[in-house]
């Protein structure tokens, strides 16, 4: 490895899953001003929207999470580009019997 190309300011860190209020500690080099107490102890706090616990691809669950209006504002912004749907033409007259005589 080169030398004095890594951080050296690795500390444990709490991460925080937004979505369902899980907390797991690593190692990070993030800054942040927040901070979480865990057993006793306190730790730098970095918020996440999705985490391990909450992506469908690790729980095998298909459920959607949308905390900024992301699905919203992409509809809004692209609903100019629907078709447009022309009305239903006219129902035509019944048409009688050529059997019918009158």
């Amino acid at each position: 490895m080169r030398k004095g190309i890594h951080p050296e300011n690795y500390r444990l860190v709490a991460f925080k899953d937004m979505s369902n209020d899980d907390v797991f500690i690593t190692k990070s080099t993030a800054d942040t001003k927040e901070t979480i107490t865990v057993d006793g102890v306190e730790y730098p706090l970095i918020k996440l929207e999705i985490s391990r616990t909450s992506h469908p691809f690790y729980t095998g669950k298909a459920k959607l999470v949308d905390t900024a209006g992301r699905i919203d504002k992409f509809k809004n912004k692209y609903k100019k580009f629907e078709k447009k749907q022309t009305a239903p033409a006219p129902e035509a007259a019944p048409v009688k019997a050529s059997s019918e005589e009158e």
